[in-house]
């Protein structure tokens, strides 16, 4: 399987957005932390959030094609099957299916919310977050209208509460704080 450090390499050669690379990581960091969550495979999880958006510079204005540029790309590196599929879930290139899909589809938006919720605060830290604060914050439908309340609600279908999931997200996040400039 492509190391780490292999797939970090790619996705700064195709991501030319620092921002979107600090969303690569704290997906990375969320999917990790879930792996550990369900007893899955830490690093192929974590491979799956690195390179979930790795042709978003490609395909920002055309979004029929993110997730195949991805696979595209991918063609020549060792990367299992299954992150394959799941990247391409992510995007609503097919439906959700094992649990590392259904965790990719519901972390994607995730990341966006907490930082969103870390940006309002004066601190712009994630350490002053918890997970009531984002709680409150969920149930504004002005707050973060890119996140996808049902999207990151579908962590109920892989049999996480929606505070379960926010604690799990939000505590890999603080992890990499330095890393994500929160």
């Amino acid at each position: 399987m492509i190391s780490r450090e292999n797939a970090l390499a790619l996705l700064k050669k195709h991501v030319r957005t620092k921002n979107l690379i600090k969303h690569c990581l704290a997906t990375e960091a969320v999917m990790r932390a879930l792996a550990r969550e369900f007893n899955e495979d830490k690093e192929k999880w974590g491979i799956a959030g690195l390179l979930h958006d790795l042709d978003y510079d490609y395909t920002k204005d055309n979004p029929d094609e993110h997730g195949l540029k991805t696979l595209e790309i991918l063609k020549e590196e060792d990367v299992p099957e299954d992150v394959l599929n799941a990247i391409l879930a992510h995007c609503g290139k097919k439906d959700p299916e094992t649990l590392m899909e259904k965790a990719l589809y519901a972390v994607d938006p995730v990341t966006g919310f907490i930082v969103a919720a870390a940006l309002i605060r004066p601190e712009k830290k994630l350490e002053v977050l918890d997970v009531d604060f984002l709680m409150r914050r969920f149930k504004e439908k002005a707050f973060a209208r890119g996140a996808s309340r049902e999207q990151i609600r579908s962590c109920e279908s892989f049999g996480l509460s929606l505070e379960r999931f926010l604690g799990i997200s939000l505590e890999a996040m603080k992890s990499i704080a330095s890393d994500l400039g929160l």
